[in-house]
């Protein structure tokens, strides 16, 4: 059953930026802006494995996301996935950028090849499945 209504998705799909909420080790709540992309009704995300958004969501998987357009708004809670690693985090990675238009790797680099790369920037994958979502269209 889906949790996003079609309206919901394609609002999703329409932006890039969007707050994320997390929890820190002390229960207190992380914000933190980040660009996203929707596959297959999940929202996935870019970030470095060296901040507290990646740390937060590895310990306590809950998580928000909030989008506003003006008086628009859209929150998402869910369950967060964090991918270290190949095969997903490189391909996972060229379509982010690809979407959000920022350092996009060469067609004919290898997902071994950008995995390396990948590594040395510290970039890994946080992928969240919704479980609830609420608008106020």
């Amino acid at each position: 059953m889906a949790v996003l209504t079609p309206e919901q998705e394609t609002f999703l799909k329409e932006h890039r930026l969007a707050v994320l909420g997390t929890g820190k080790k002390d229960g207190s709540p992380q914000l933190s802006t980040i660009m996203y992309l929707v596959e297959d009704g999940k929202i996935v995300l870019g970030v470095s494995n060296d901040r507290a958004k990646w740390f937060n969501a590895k310990r306590q998987p809950k998580v928000s996301l909030l989008l506003l357009d003006g008086r628009r708004q859209l929150i998402v809670y869910g369950t967060a996935e964090c991918i270290g690693g190949e095969p997903e985090r490189a391909a996972i990675t060229r379509r982010i950028r690809k979407a959000v238009g920022t350092n996009i790797p060469p067609d004919d680099m290898s997902d071994e090849d950008y995995g390396k790369q990948l590594d040395e920037q510290k970039r890994v994958i946080i992928r969240i499945t919704p479980t609830q979502a609420f608008s106020n269209e």
